[in-house]
């Protein structure tokens, strides 16, 4: 761990705009040197709270912390210069009348010339852009620029390292090949990271913990796996992957649908929806749903089923063999049941 490195954390934290909130009694934590990612739509507070912590905006209530040291609270916000934050925009935001090599020592201004120059080569090979060193950013592709970006932002080892969507409009294949980069970079500067993105693959990829977001107010802290596996409302589990929904009434422990019986634990006659991801559906010859499309999604074929005039969506292994009519069984790992 690098001694730069501190937790970071809000606590209570409101911030409004034109009386409208934003955020409203965000608690959250990103532990010392490890990675926390925030997932939401568009308008869930994401890189409000970037700016938060950045101090780019002052809090209304509430206080961010690094460490133990208060850097945010109601009348006081040191300023961003103070706080030895690195933050990587969705925009890349470089020097345009600098070279690739520039912009990284831009901020080493505390060493020597031939220190800055070292430190800016030594960052930008790792990234894997060690050739571009002179190319000025007009020069570079996006995801080059993000790379430079990247370095500058981790090469004055910053005690944390905000990423705002830094893959945004990025072709699939560019963003899987920077996202490995990326976190190859922070785990050789090990500064606390929070990486904000709406992408679920992405979330569940780089966090060591997830906070999943929805207009301004905190829906789930957990590990991926925790989230993903016990999601604590249906909101958070459509967050983190498709899923098929149903609403119903709970009788006698069980909530019935359409493709098949779940098993509730809710009370006789609650309301409740049935949460069902795509991959908990095993489909085999029947005659519960009939099967009105399928389609290669990749690894597996994405098949649409109907029953009952309801159509759920299921994975299913690609050139396997299935009749127009199937049954329905499910993982209950993949299952979830809430009260309405």
């Amino acid at each position: 761990m690098t001694a730069n490195a501190c937790s970071v954390s809000l606590r209570g934290v409101r911030r409004s705009y034109d009386g409208a909130p934003a955020v409203e009694d965000m608690n959250l934590e990103a532990p010392e040197g490890k990675v926390l990612a925030l997932l939401g739509p568009s308008g869930s507070g994401k890189s409000t709270i970037l700016r938060l912590i950045a101090g780019l905006e002052p809090v209304d209530g509430g206080e961010v912390r690094f460490g133990e040291e208060i850097v945010s609270a109601r009348g006081r916000t040191l300023a961003p210069e103070a706080r030895r934050v690195g933050f990587v925009f969705q925009d890349y935001s470089l020097f345009p009348h600098l070279t690739a090599a520039a912009n990284v020592a831009f901020g080493l201004d505390r060493l020597s010339r031939a220190e800055r120059e070292r430190e800016a080569s030594r960052w930008l090979d790792t990234v894997g852009l060690g050739r571009r060193a002179a190319s000025y950013p007009h020069e570079l592709s996006g995801g080059e620029q993000q790379r430079v970006a990247l370095a500058r932002a981790l090469a004055p080892r910053p005690r944390a390292i905000l990423l705002d969507e830094p893959f945004s409009g990025l072709d699939p294949v560019l963003r899987a090949e920077l996202l490995e980069v990326t976190m190859g970079a922070i785990a050789e500067a090990r500064p606390t990271a929070v990486f904000v993105t709406h992408v679920a693959e992405e979330a569940l990829q780089v966090a060591d913990r997830l906070a999943v977001l929805k207009a301004g107010r905190l829906l789930q802290e957990a590990s991926p796996r925790e989230a993903y596996d016990h999601p604590n409302s249906a909101d958070v589990a459509a967050a983190l992957g498709p899923v098929n929904l149903y609403n119903g009434s709970v009788r006698g422990g069980v909530l019935d649908t359409p493709f098949g019986s779940l098993a509730a634990d809710l009370p006789d006659g609650s309301p409740a929806q049935a949460v069902v991801r795509l991959e908990a559906l095993s489909l085999r010859p029947g005659a519960a749903a009939r099967v009105r499309d399928r389609r290669p999604h990749g690894a597996s074929d994405l098949l649409r089923i109907e029953a009952g005039g309801h159509i759920w969506r299921a994975f299913a292994p690609p050139r396997t063999a299935l009749s127009q009519s199937v049954d329905v069984t499910f993982d209950p790992a993949g299952v979830f049941v809430f009260p309405l």
